[in-house]
């Protein structure tokens, strides 16, 4: 008898403890935090260092910057772009999934910040290169992939003759 009240005691003290989860206080997802809980004004304690480099503004661009640019690219894109960015690199030669040729109206008309951006926060099954490329060789990397869509999208009416016998 003992055994049956203290088996009794133990699974209503067990229940007792177990409280639903729903009913306990916490943030739901897609919830708006308020002020208290998050103020916007915060400032970052005295001697912290911020943990990400504030976003940069597109350099003017120069022919250093673009060869900068080459550099990088051929290191970070061409495995996947391939060095003329029409998405036909090493990687997608042996399987891995063809990314957007560069040469495409959609990516012709976006501005130079979509590059950065895709470059730093991923896009598809492209991964973020933040941590690894530099936001300044980043800048340099959509410099060049400018560059690589006016080379590739010349109309040959438009150059000189000197420019047409080297395609011969």
């Amino acid at each position: 008898m003992k055994a049956c009240a203290a088996l009794l005691l133990a699974a209503l003290a067990l229940v007792a403890a177990c409280d639903n989860m729903a009913n306990q206080p916490k943030q739901n997802p897609y919830e708006a935090y308020t002020v208290e809980q998050f103020p916007q004004d915060r400032t970052p304690p005295p001697n912290v260092v911020a943990r990400e480099r504030p976003e940069t503004a597109p350099p003017p661009v120069t022919l250093a910057l673009l060869r900068r640019g080459q550099e990088r690219f051929g290191i970070y894109c061409t495995p996947c772009h391939g060095r003329l960015g029409d998405g036909d690199g090493m990687i997608v030669q042996r399987g891995f999934p063809h990314p957007p040729s560069y040469h495409i109206d959609r990516l012709r008309n976006a501005p130079i910040q979509h590059f950065y951006d895709v470059i730093t926060h991923g896009y598809g099954a492209m991964f973020p290169y933040a941590v690894r490329v530099d936001p300044e060789d980043r800048w340099a990397i959509a410099a060049y992939i400018r560059a690589l869509q006016a080379s590739q999208d010349q109309p040959v009416a438009s150059l000189t003759p000197d420019e047409r016998r080297g395609l011969e």
